[in-house]
């Protein structure tokens, strides 16, 4: 199992303004322990809390990737503030601008985070979270809701699995990381 987990990439989507420490800090070291690699944005919110617990943990492989978007559509040589986070150890600069409600445009990087994932962790977060829940549905990528609160998460598609305890989401991971090799 831990040679296929290592080929892993796990993306987690969340708020981009609230950290919620609990979550991020519980998954982070469970993709640690998991010997995975973390992709998020890059940023702040949960996309800092989960790198932060990911880099910290005790780990043998894995690697915490950003995918960073640019500034604007004009200024696509600047990352965008708070970008990338400190915790990111390989970050992946983009030209594209677009998250939040424009998620699902082709210039968002949103495509990216979801398509190099082989499986998807949504904590809360709002509608920019909303699209890239959407997006692993359209892709195909297994995704799994993740939030003890089920008002959370209640906002993201329904076809999405919920997971209430950490336990749900590694039997999901488990579950989901050996078949995708």
């Amino acid at each position: 199992m831990d040679s296929i987990l290592a080929q892993q990439t796990v993306g987690v989507m969340g708020s981009g303004t609230d950290e919620h420490e609990a979550l991020g800090q519980e998954i982070g070291e469970l993709l640690a322990a998991l010997g995975v690699n973390l992709l998020t944005g890059g940023g702040p919110g949960v996309m800092t809390s989960v790198s932060r617990a990911f880099v910290h943990a005790p780990r043998n492989r894995g690697i915490c990737i950003g995918v960073i978007p640019c500034f604007s559509e004009t200024e696509r040589l600047k990352p965008r503030d708070g970008y990338p986070n400190q915790y990111v150890e390989l970050p992946i600069y983009t030209h594209l601008p677009y998250s939040g409600p424009r998620g699902k445009e082709d210039m968002s990087r949103n495509h990216i985070n979801v398509l190099s994932s082989n499986a998807v962790i949504a904590l809360p977060g709002e509608r920019g979270t909303a699209t890239e829940v959407s997006l692993a549905v359209d892709y195909e990528k297994p995704v799994i809701a993740y939030s003890p609160k089920k008002g959370l998460v209640e906002h993201f598609s329904k076809s999405v699995p919920r997971a209430t305890t950490l336990r749900d989401v590694e039997e999901f991971l488990t579950r989901h990381l050996t078949r995708t090799v």
